[in-house]
């Protein structure tokens, strides 16, 4: 009898030993984690096949006007498929241009609509842009194309018959007037920082020697009747000329070139309009 018992308490007390094994063996407070998302890349690097997105427009195109700082875009598209379509990555074709989406990857439910933003940087731009932006799925990678065409400036206005007097009259007092105030607009000087020789004299200086048609008061520089030369035309562009319109173009003479451009515009005008002297006058032969 008494070994019974013995028997009993010892086969009890196993089991409640294994029960605390078991029970530590089990976490008190098991929280289940949601499945992490792992996107599908295998077919990131082919051609998005059609019936995936439908894009409301592959190419845009726009005009810009000069000096605009911006041109901005907008694409609209919607998943067509019955399943998800995952957006993996956008990349447009250079740091100009820059693509504004939700983080990536970024999911779309089937049916479900999406817009990108897309911005390219005029700044220092001109003519007709190309760029584009390469948007890569789970399904494939699609190339969106941009089109900018940039405007050019508009033509001067020209300087009424009353203006013009208003300046003739300011040039005599001060022959610097040229870079003040109505008459620095045609000598357009925001345009010639950073520019040399012909460049500078289309910016700076033909559009009063080369304006057709030329005032009466502007030389027609291709017919002078003084022998030219280099260091002709280094002094005109330096100093000006008494007596002239022609005002001094030297910063240390209150105009806007510096020595390098004087001398650029020198040697472009000395090769363009090539060295002439004058020939002495000759006395006719007296008469027999």
């Amino acid at each position: 009898m008494k070994l019974r018992q013995t028997y009993s308490a010892i086969v009890a007390g196993g089991c409640f030993f294994a029960g605390l094994i078991a029970a530590a063996a089990q976490p008190s407070n098991a929280v289940a984690t949601a499945p992490v998302f792992v996107p599908d890349y295998s077919h990131a690097g082919q051609p998005l096949p059609d019936g995936v997105i439908a894009w409301d427009e592959l190419l845009k195109a726009t005009d810009a006007t000069n000096g605009q700082d911006y041109a901005r875009f907008m694409f609209s598209f919607t998943n067509i498929t019955t399943n998800i379509v995952t957006i993996l990555s956008v990349h447009p074709s250079c740091g100009c241009t820059t693509a504004e989406l939700p983080p990536v990857p970024w999911q779309l439910a089937p049916g479900t609509n999406g817009q990108m933003k897309v911005s390219v940087n005029l700044q220092g731009k001109a003519g007709v842009l190309f760029k584009s932006v390469n948007v890569t799925t789970d399904h494939g990678s699609k190339a969106l194309m941009l089109r900018i065409t940039i405007q050019p400036p508009p033509p001067p206005t020209p300087m009424s018959e009353a203006e013009r007097a208003r300046g003739i009259a300011a040039a005599k007092i001060d022959r610097q007037a040229v870079f003040k105030g109505d008459c620095a607009s045609c000598h357009v000087i925001k345009n010639i920082e950073g520019k040399y020789g012909q460049p500078l004299f289309a910016g700076l200086c033909a559009v009063c020697h080369e304006a057709n048609p030329r005032a009466t008061m502007v030389p027609d520089l291709h017919n002078l009747k003084d022998p030219t030369n280099e260091e002709f035309w280094r002094t005109w562009i330096t100093a000006g000329k008494a007596g002239t319109l022609m005002p001094a173009f030297a910063t240390s003479q209150g105009g806007v070139l510096n020595d390098m451009q004087i001398a650029s515009l020198a040697a472009y005008l000395n090769v363009t309009i090539p060295p002439h002297a004058v020939a002495p006058a000759t006395n006719a032969p007296a008469a027999k």
